[in-house]
């Protein structure tokens, strides 16, 4: 059976002027065209190729010896060349682009984005690129370690959970749902400290620098929300979670120790509901 969108190995049965056809075997009546300008030097009937099978621009079914970035149910992040009236096209390393169709995306797209996505098959059994269901599709075998820096890309936000990262686009990790990820988008790469590593491989992650660097940095944030109310933050420290990091970015926790900072400073003072510059 030929596999659509996986390499394989397949055999010589003919040779043409624009190419040599392959099958599973000699007798095969399914057969694949690998054009004339991919041929290997000095292939001959009854050879073995191993080819990657996709469609070409007229849908028919054709092999290649060139490597695409992405096979059947893998993970790649892909350039997105352009966007059409019904989806947005892929790098993918092939001569043909890979179609991103809009209801496989998490976000709309534009020229230049870099999204990760998987293969799948659609139901008119053409390859297609998703941003959909990559959770699943991660590794949790990374080699990396809690204090580790490392590298993710963005691919789901859920408000449920937090941020869900692909840490060199193929390990599970994810952001807390307390951290503020406003400023993020789907695809953006980012550099995140480990801050755990689950029983289950998947590791958890923060944009946050360790405890005593990051005060200092909540410390000025809560100084410049408190100077963007004219000097008096109306909200103290009993304010809700959801108060507190929609006007600061800053968990509960994290403004309490801001505000302890600055207080400690002789920066601010402090009222029931009200922090204020002295």
């Amino acid at each position: 059976m030929l596999k659509l969108g996986e390499f394989q190995k397949l055999t010589v049965v003919k040779q043409v002027e624009f190419g040599i056809y392959l099958a599973e075997e000699q007798n095969a009546e399914v057969r694949v065209l690998l054009p004339a300008k991919q041929v290997p030097k000095d292939t001959k009937p009854g050879d073995e190729i191993e080819v990657f099978l996709y469609r070409d621009s007229k849908d028919r079914l054709i092999a290649t010896v060139n490597t695409p970035a992405l096979t059947l149910g893998g993970l790649a992040a892909l350039k997105v060349t352009a966007v059409g009236k019904i989806g947005a096209f892929l790098d993918w390393g092939l001569e043909k682009e890979l179609f991103l169709p809009y209801h496989e995306m998490t976000r709309k797209v534009k020229p230049e984005d870099v999204v990760l996505v998987t293969l799948y098959i659609d139901k008119s059994s053409r390859l297609c690129a998703s941003m959909k269901k990559l959770y699943e599709l991660l590794s949790t075998d990374s080699p990396y370690r809690e204090g580790d820096m490392v590298e993710g890309r963005i691919y789901e936000f859920s408000g449920n959970f937090g941020t869900f990262a692909a840490v060199d686009d193929r390990y599970s990790a994810m952001i807390p749902k307390h951290e503020d990820c406003s400023g993020l988008q789907i695809g953006d790469l980012i550099t995140a400290r480990v801050t755990n590593v689950k029983p289950d491989g998947k590791l958890d992650i923060t944009l946050r620098e360790k405890a005593w660097i990051q005060i200092d940095n909540d410390a000025k944030r809560v100084m410049q929300a408190i100077e963007e109310y004219a000097g008096a933050l109306p909200f103290g420290e009993k304010a809700s979670p959801e108060v507190i990091k929609r006007e600061t970015g800053l968990s509960k926790n994290a403004f309490k120790r801001a505000v302890g900072k600055l207080y400690k400073e002789r920066l601010v003072d402090i009222e029931d509901h009200c922090i204020r510059k002295i």
